[in-house]
């Protein structure tokens, strides 16, 4: 791996630590990357890049929120502590992703051949920009009816899970639609956000082992320096936006993310359409 590839690979898994956690679809804006910023290799190989790197961006999320994911604690060196709060969530986190492997496993193959195209991407920007739009104002005068990470009940996370099977389109973003779909079942932004990164952590490992086993594990030197060089870039970036996000719905909404989406899908659109 010569230098300015290099630079590239850095440069993919900053694009993803930045974007995954981001309600601005990260796969997306690797596509996006990748057709000014060509990477290296086979089809194959970058078709599972794009998916492995992401791995990166979920042990930033399980490092950063430890704590939370784990359902033991030890009160002293030899008597672990099962927590049933804890325990309960990742329940709720298997019935939320039901929906979204079924039909990944189903139609994956069909929507990588079709629907991975700026023309596509740019359209689920725009929709989905105007719908966290259109959300957040309605949301203003309500108050959410589930507040705590705790309080999400088994119906709404199977109806999250069932919103989470629309991030499987190119453009839409896996947390943009699971946030979108827990803002209007009464979810609060922070138990929304949290939900989101409970849930992205056994979709992503199961995407990540499809493409493997797709791919298979005949990997040249080069090729595994670009996935571990990927998914490092990725985790150390993850690692600092995850704050910053958690930070940020404290005191805002997700309104800018939608103005965002809407101009960024506008000028890949102009670009596609029009300039190239």
């Amino acid at each position: 791996m010569d230098f300015f590839e290099l630079l590239k690979v850095l440069f993919l898994g900053l694009v993803e630590g930045i974007t995954e956690w981001l309600p601005v679809s990260s796969t997306g804006h690797m596509l996006l990357v990748d057709e000014f910023l060509q990477l290296s290799g086979s089809d194959a190989f970058k078709e599972m890049f794009f998916i492995v790197i992401q791995l990166g961006a979920i042990l930033a999320v399980v490092l950063l929120f430890f704590k939370k994911m784990f359902p033991f604690q030890w009160k002293d060196k030899t008597k672990p502590v099962i927590v049933k709060e804890t325990f309960s969530v990742w329940f709720k986190v298997v019935v939320a992703c039901i929906p979204g492997a079924a039909v990944t496993i189903l139609f994956d193959d069909y929507i990588e051949a079709h629907l991975h195209t700026p023309a596509v991407i740019a359209l689920a920007l725009i929709l989905y920009g105007v719908a966290f739009i259109i959300v957040e104002r309605r949301n203003q005068k309500r108050t959410p009816k589930t507040k705590e990470l705790a309080d999400i009940s088994y119906k709404t996370a199977l109806l999250i899970g069932l919103f989470q099977v629309l991030s499987i389109i190119p453009g839409t973003s896996r947390s943009g639609s699971t946030i979108i779909g827990a803002l209007l079942l009464g979810v609060s932004r922070t138990a929304a956000a949290e939900f989101t990164f409970f849930l992205a952590v056994p979709v992503m490992f199961g995407m990540s082992a499809l493409k493997l086993l797709k791919f298979g594990f005949a990997f040249t030197g080069a090729e595994i320096a670009v996935l571990l060089v990927g998914m490092a870039s990725a985790f150390l970036v993850s690692l600092a936006v995850i704050r910053f996000l958690m930070g940020y719905i404290r005191k805002h909404d997700f309104t800018a993310f939608g103005w965002y989406r809407i101009l960024l899908g506008a000028a890949v659109l102009l670009y596609f359409l029009v300039i190239k």
